[in-house]
């Protein structure tokens, strides 16, 4: 059977993945490799200490990063899928000009989280969000929206500490 997370923790597990530096963090040493921690605010120059201290907590807190001998940090498995995670939802809002064809990198996650999160599951047999789900979408765009909400319910299920404490991290 399948195990998809609770629709009642999917909305603070999405709010906790959105968070614009752990985005950022993620996907840096994603695409970069590990970071000496005496780099971290170098590489990350444009985030103030706080929000990059605030970053680096809640990865550690999610199990998403660890600090390896040496003290470079770098992504555990569940940091790496989320990284894959992130990438496709970043694709897909893309491909579909959401929320907007102007939209960095950082907003088509967060905006496509929140869409995943405010909508109720979708259907398998139709491929379709809930009617009630953002209406600028066309049906192609919920079409493809369905595998990224299959990857976020596997990534979720395979990470239940994040539904557990996202609550408890998130602002």
């Amino acid at each position: 059977m399948n195990s998809s997370p609770s629709t009642a923790t999917m909305p603070d597990a999405c709010s906790a993945l959105s968070y614009p530096a752990l985005i950022r963090l993620i996907s840096e040493i994603d695409d970069n490799g590990p970071i000496p921690l005496r780099r971290l605010a170098g590489t990350l120059a444009d985030l103030s200490e706080y929000r990059l201290r605030r970053a680096t907590d809640l990865a550690r807190d999610l199990g998403l990063v660890h600090v390896q001998p040496g003290g470079r940090l770098e992504l555990t498995t569940s940091g790496s899928e989320l990284a894959d995670l992130y990438d496709a939802t970043a694709r897909w809002a893309r491909r579909h000009a959401y929320p907007s064809t102007t939209s960095d990198f950082t907003h088509r996650i967060q905006s496509t989280l929140a869409l995943l999160a405010a909508a109720p599951a979708l259907t398998e047999e139709r491929g379709l969000c809930d009617p009630t789900a953002d209406s600028q979408l066309t049906a192609d765009a919920h079409a493809d929206l369905t595998g990224a909400r299959d990857l976020l319910d596997q990534w979720l299920a395979a990470n239940q500490a994040v539904q557990l404490g996202a609550s408890q991290s998130a602002e």
